[in-house]
């Protein structure tokens, strides 16, 4: 494609990329050859990309100007990313425009879309605005809370132990503001956006991995700790980051942070003798200083990963010495659970037939992804699905049903299947 390049683009010497993955809001089905128009905010009519989607409902990846990878490495005062405006249509389905995706110089963007039906008597959602990164625009400095929470009788499920939720409720707003729209998120896209609302995915993998793990330990407290519900709302979070974190709806997200996120999912941060996700508090430390000791500051963990610490050493020098990694005991919302080795070329067995039932439903939707017939042996035809299949979902083409693996192809699974609905 031939690219209309402005005056401040030229002045741009690296380049991020953008996937851009559509599906119907009402099934979460693919859509082949949905067009995609990529153009500045500042001029809309003109386009720079123009690209379809294919069978799996998602474009090629496309490299688009960004601005010089130091600006996000080192807090400063130019924005780091660049930003774009799509325009997604589909025959039978109502355009949907996004503005603000975020384009990261050596990182791959991903923007999912939810085309409506045309016949969907439902007001659109249009345009969807992407407001700036929490690390460059201005938000609400944390309220701080202490980081062991009380656990009250609320009547609902008081959880004994800690469970990773199928949906998390999100709040668009301050928990008392009764307007602001609920949204029901799947745990771990909540956690993607999150992280990519919050975080530079250009930061080292160490520290990337490290503030995930932050978000998650935080959002699992809530869950664990029923702490809205006990006040007699009925969500899970809110998107406020005065009271919890930053969480847009329709964002793009990043491929290598979602990467990560698939990897570590059911980990949360604990305290010994703790039963409790412990609530990780945190603050940028440029924009907004942490009014408290113990708390994590974002740009300080950059820093940290820049000098090769680990995720954990990254933790601790924060939040103490005396903070681990636990795992969740139990997954809700998945269909049978991770058998807890890898499965491959040869194995057979139980485990090989469930897995291979899911892959073939989700075949029939994602066409892409060859049939495979659940006999319970994972052989050529068995790998070569999987390997597709993680092609399409963003994950390493192994052949192999790892963890994350395992639990992606639940999760789709559950989502084209009926069984549960998926809202990004």
């Amino acid at each position: 494609m031939n690219k209309t390049i402005s005056a401040t683009a030229a002045e741009s010497s690296s380049q991020g990329f953008l996937q851009v993955n559509v599906v119907n809001i009402e099934n979460n089905f693919p859509i082949t050859n949905a067009s995609v128009s990529i153009s500045y905010p500042e001029s809309p009519d003109r386009p720079l990309e123009q690209i379809t989607t294919n069978r799996s409902g998602q474009t090629e990846q496309v490299s688009l100007d960004a601005p010089p990878l130091e600006y996000s490495l080192t807090p400063g005062s130019q924005r780091p990313y660049s930003e774009y405006q799509l325009q997604i249509s589909a025959p039978g389905y109502k355009t949907a425009y996004i503005t603000g995706t975020e384009i990261l110089p050596d990182a791959t963007a991903i923007q999912p879309v939810r085309l409506e039906p045309e016949n969907d008597p439902a007001p659109t959602e249009n345009p969807i605005i992407i407001p700036e990164h929490t690390l460059y625009g201005n938000y609400p400095p944390k309220i701080a809370e202490a980081e062991i929470q009380p656990v009250g009788e609320s009547g609902e499920i008081v959880l004994s132990r800690v469970v990773v939720p199928q949906t998390i409720v999100v709040h668009d707003g301050v928990p008392t503001d009764t307007t602001a729209q609920n949204y029901y998120v799947p745990y771990r896209d909540y956690i993607k956006n999150v992280a990519s609302s919050e975080i530079y995915a250009t930061w080292p993998q160490a520290t990337i991995t490290a503030n995930v793990l932050a978000i998650m330990s935080f959002t699992l407290n809530r869950v664990y700790t029923e702490h809205y519900r006990n006040r007699g709302y009925d969500f899970t979070i809110t998107s406020s980051t005065a009271f919890d974190h930053k969480w847009i709806y329709g964002r793009n997200i990043y491929e290598n942070i979602s990467l990560t996120v698939d990897e570590i999912f059911d980990n949360y941060l604990s305290r010994p003798e703790v039963r409790q996700p412990i609530l990780t508090q945190y603050c940028d430390g440029k924009q907004v200083q942490c009014l408290h000791r113990g708390w994590m500051t974002q740009w300080g963990s950059c820093e940290l990963g820049k000098q090769g610490y680990n995720p954990i050493d990254i933790l601790r020098d924060f939040y103490g010495d005396d903070m681990y990694i636990n795992t969740a005991e139990e997954i809700s919302g998945i269909p049978s659970s991770w058998p807890g080795y890898n499965l491959n070329l040869g194995s057979s067995g139980q485990k090989v037939q469930q897995a291979q039932q899911q892959l073939d439903a989700i075949a029939t939707v994602y066409t892409a992804i060859p049939r495979v017939t659940p006999d319970g042996i994972y052989g050529p035809a068995t790998e070569a699905a999987v390997r597709e299949f993680q092609s399409v979902f963003g994950l390493p083409q192994t052949g192999v049903i790892d963890f994350a693996t395992w639990f992606k192809i639940s999760h789709i699974y559950v989502g084209v299947s009926g069984i549960g609905e998926l809202y990004g």
